[in-house]
């Protein structure tokens, strides 16, 4: 049954009104809920305010490496410390580190750019932070519904965005409403704030409907992969930051790779592969397992005999922005804004996007609250966007706006130009690197490229994506419809396997996609949806655009703990 008619069957849905509604409730949509609660306090004013989170609880899905730049979370809760916000762990040094395959040069401190800097800056859990912010919002009145996944905008008839409706539950993989169905509900509001982070589902719709990308260059992303780790604490430093550059990846391809100390003899480490790669045999899992081979990375998970004492703990992985300024889109439509990730807020270059995600937060909340106050409604919140180009968070994504695509021109060209425009222009930039393309557009035909041989995992230090995934806490429910579509079921086996090899067997960081064989010898995408842990990359990288993630159940997904 479609959509259409399980509402003639089962509708109308229950609906709930609110002044502001918040699509999304990690650090972004949080602190637009907690900012639009503070201004009702000190105005006297009351604003309803409510946040769907689609996961299991507040911080389920999040992931970030995570390095957090307090600036915004400042201005937002002055006294976060007392409050027992879980930055427990101060950056105390920092190294970027140039690899070869078997040789390492650490660039000195004094001669990296402002970006590279972390003084002042925590090493973080982000789902952490997230849980606790998601604790002083309820305790200024925010409503936080957790494991309700918003799946569909809802219009006014003047085309303005009136609310979302959540996904129904208890469907069956046959589409039909099964014995323990219920359905969804709508959530309405004067104004609608989405917060789902990059490549969001409802964001992508939003973006393509009122065109807010229209004369923006394409959206650029990257798979960021990342484990948790506790290791002997002889190898460990509390506050030790550590980014490199170079091996695995090819010259011309864009990626890195960090290892974070935080507290308690834990590292967190990934790596970050740009979506705009060429060769459709790149692995962006292997790659990240091959880095933590080498020398200088193997280091910290062996003993003095080199046997590997280090236990791995967590794994997840997840899309980020990595566009800059120029993409940025039209952030305010009529009824509603996007916020953080999901319009692309991201500094690339500082590797960091919580600031930002909580800063346009609240500029947002300033919006709606004048807005609601005033008396409007379901208009454009055009304050928003006024409010961030007169503020710090647009001075600092300018100065770095280049940061990304010099690396089109390869590793040596960027790491000179962006030394050169920060420490000789000192951000004052005369001239903007442009992107012509989206991401999947630069993969290249298989007979172009050559394969990439991966080694096998050890089960000690690399690992399989199965065992990845289990670590993942990832659970869907197993019987309700497959949340990863296909516009035409063809496509995968006609045109990605026969000209691409099959890039979304590789791309996809938890063995969703893999191509077996039928009985007649004849090949099969078969998509194992179970596995998915919303990292969004298939969305993004697939070369003819024909899958399409949609919202599967709330509270399905991973759970991450500690990340």
């Amino acid at each position: 049954m479609n959509q259409q008619e399980i509402l003639a069957q089962f509708g109308p849905r229950e609906a709930m009104e609110y002044d502001v509604v918040v699509v999304g409730g990690g650090p972004g949509g949080l602190s637009t809920a907690i900012r639009i609660k503070q201004l009702a306090q000190q105005h006297g004013k009351e604003v309803s305010v409510v946040v769907l989170e689609k996961g299991s609880e507040a911080g389920a899905h999040i992931l970030s490496g995570a390095i957090m730049d307090p600036k915004a979370l400042t201005e937002l809760i002055p006294n976060w410390n007392e409050l027992g916000a879980p930055l427990n762990q101060p950056v105390t040094d920092d190294a970027v580190t140039f690899l070869g395959e078997k040789s390492a040069f650490r660039m000195p401190n004094f001669l990296l750019p402002p970006f590279a800097h972390n003084d002042g800056n925590y090493i973080v859990s982000l789902g952490a932070v997230t849980r606790w912010m998601a604790e002083q919002a309820e305790a200024l009145g925010v409503e936080i519904f957790p494991g309700f996944a918003a799946a569909e905008v809802l219009y006014n008839d003047d085309g303005s965005v009136k609310g979302v409706a959540t996904g129904n539950m208890g469907v069956g993989k046959d589409g039909v409403p099964g014995e323990n169905f219920q359905i969804g509900m709508e959530l309405l509001g004067k104004y609608t704030v989405f917060a789902e982070g990059a490549r969001g589902h409802l964001g992508k719709q939003l973006i393509a409907k009122y065109k807010l990308d229209e004369g923006k260059d394409p959206q650029s992303f990257g798979i960021g992969i990342k484990e948790l780790w506790e290791i002997d604490p002889s190898r460990h430093t509390p506050g030790f930051v550590m980014h490199t550059a170079g091996w695995p990846m090819q010259p011309d391809t864009y990626g890195g790779a960090f290892l974070y100390h935080l507290d308690g003899n834990k590292v967190a480490l990934g790596f970050i592969t740009g979506l705009g790669y060429s060769n459709p045999y790149l692995s962006p899992f292997e790659e990240f397992q091959r880095w933590k081979t080498h020398p200088n990375i193997r280091y910290y998970f062996e003993n003095e005999k080199g046997e590997i004492t280090g236990k791995r703990l967590a794994y997840g992985a997840r899309a980020i922005n990595a566009s800059g300024l120029s993409s940025l889109p039209k952030t305010v439509f009529p009824g509603g804004a996007l916020i953080g990730c999901n319009a692309g807020y991201l500094n690339v270059s500082r590797i960091k996007g919580s600031h930002a995600a909580i800063k346009t937060g609240m500029l947002a909340a300033h919006a709606a609250f004048d807005a609601v106050v005033a008396g409007r409604q379901h208009d454009e919140l055009s304050a928003y966007p006024e409010a961030f180009e007169a503020s710090w968070l647009h001075t600092e994504l300018n100065k770095d706006r280049n940061f990304k695509n010099w690396f089109k021109k390869g590793l040596t060209i960027a790491t000179l130009m962006n030394g050169f425009e920060q420490f000789v222009l000192r951000g004052h930039i005369p001239w903007t690197l442009r992107r012509d393309k989206p991401d999947h557009a630069y993969l290249k035909p298989a007979a172009q490229c050559t394969p990439i041989d991966y080694p096998k995992p050890d089960g000690k230090l690399t690992f399989d994506r199965l065992s990845s995934v289990f670590i993942s806490n990832t659970n869907h429910e197993e019987q309700q419809p497959a949340h990863l579509t296909l516009k035409d079921a063809s496509v995968p086996v006609g045109i990605n396997l026969s000209i691409y090899a099959g890039p979304e067997a590789r791309y996809c960081p938890a063995g969703v996609y893999e191509f077996v064989k039928n009985d007649d010898n004849s090949d099969r995408l078969q998509i194992n949806a179970q596995n998915c842990v919303h990292c969004k990359t298939c969305d993004i990288k697939d070369p003819t655009q024909n899958i399409v993630w949609v919202t599967p159940e709330g509270g399905g997904g991973p759970n991450y703990a500690g990340m």
